[in-house]
């Protein structure tokens, strides 16, 4: 390993410090180094913060050192203004003379912008060290701006003999098929992803809050499949811990601003100013979980968690729009249930937690 990819490991390391919070911002890190040695570095605040190059170039304290470093970043510096200014513009003026990126950032305010404005001042532009890793550390990022849709994460458990949920229950709660530290592992991916996802029927029968409660960090919007508007507002999903985007159908009484049987109209009542509503063509059978996708790239979110049901999975894994399942088997079985989703993806990771185990797959590429 060279000095180049040495110092660019340690800006993916520190730049998942702001995993979770930099949304729908990339997750950046970066680190200064002069005559082999780090004399500053940081990574990308929560959003409409300072971005890492700004962190990083703040915690010099000298800031005449800078006229003889090298800052490395695993993404192109910005050349745009939006809620803060161009980092090209920092590094530029405080005259630091390299600059190596881990990889061109795709966003078309910037693509390329930011190496030509460094380039265009005289600073000596190194890109593509250690690309594939950067990439893979901005996938989020990189899946919202080329695809156009969220980085998608299924996520389901199963019992050893393959089922997702029993035949029957007697009461509106979720029955366990995963143990705690599994349950308390997924609580962290909801801090870490913009958003979670849900189908009625899963709201029916479990009343779930959908929120991180059992770990510390940002509760995710809450987003839920409501085609014909069956849910009711007392529903735990509707409480004031987080957003709550609603997706229904066209021919319902909302789409004529009635108000309906559950009392939602056009514009929810007083009191669920948390809730969004927006309306999708249920009538595409095959492009469902596409324009689910559309309205989430619409609303700005670059990635969710599909923690639904079987039904709902299976939606997004025919339509072929997933990128990870993260798949728990726990240490129970079911007489009869509900499958679980049939899916064709590489296995990537496996993991033993107390009584579960945890596979985590990504499609073939």
């Amino acid at each position: 390993m060279n000095s180049h990819e040495f110092y660019i490991k340690r800006c993916i390391k520190i730049g998942k410090n702001g995993l979770g919070s930099t949304r729908p911002n990339p997750m950046v890190g970066a680190v200064i180094v002069r005559n082999n040695t780090i004399i500053g570095e940081g990574f990308t605040s929560p959003y409409g913060g300072p971005h890492a190059e700004v962190n990083a170039i703040n915690a010099v304290k000298d800031k005449e050192l800078l006229k003889s470093a090298t800052i490395y970043v695993t993404l192109e510096p910005c050349s745009h203004y939006g809620k803060t200014p161009p980092c090209s513009d920092l590094i530029i003026r405080h005259q630091i003379p390299n600059v190596v990126i881990g990889c061109i950032d795709d966003n078309e305010q910037v693509a390329g912008k930011g190496v030509k404005k460094l380039k265009d001042a005289g600073v000596n532009v190194v890109v593509g060290v250690l690309e594939k890793e950067c990439k893979e550390h901005h996938k989020r990022f990189f899946t919202f701006h080329n695809k156009k849709r969220p980085y998608i994460i299924l996520k389901w458990a199963e019992t050893n003999n393959g089922f997702i949920a029993p035949e029957s229950k007697n009461e509106q709660k979720p029955v366990w098929i995963s143990n705690t530290y599994s349950r308390q592992l997924t609580h962290k991916w909801r801090t870490e992803e913009q958003a979670i996802l849900v189908g009625t029927n899963t709201v029916l029968q479990d009343n779930p809050t959908l929120t991180a409660r059992d770990w510390t960090g940002q509760n995710p919007i809450r987003v839920v499949i409501d085609k014909d508007l069956k849910l009711n507002k007392n529903l735990n999903i509707f409480n004031d811990k987080a957003e709550t985007l609603i997706i229904h159908g066209k021919n319902n009484s909302l789409s004529n601003g009635n108000e309906t049987q559950k009392g939602w109209s056009i514009h929810p009542p007083i009191g669920y100013e948390n809730v969004i509503l927006s309306e999708i063509d249920f009538s595409k059978k095959n492009a469902i979980a596409q324009q689910i996708c559309e309205v989430l790239f619409r609303q700005n979110i670059n990635s969710i968690i599909i923690e639904g049901g079987q039904k709902t999975l299976q939606t997004f894994i025919n339509e072929d729009l997933w990128d990870e399942a993260r798949v728990f088997t726990g240490d129970v079985m079911f007489k009869e249930g509900t499958k679980a989703p049939k899916f064709n993806g590489q296995q990537i990771f496996e993991e033993t937690i107390g009584s579960d185990t945890l596979k985590i797959y990504t499609k073939y590429d």
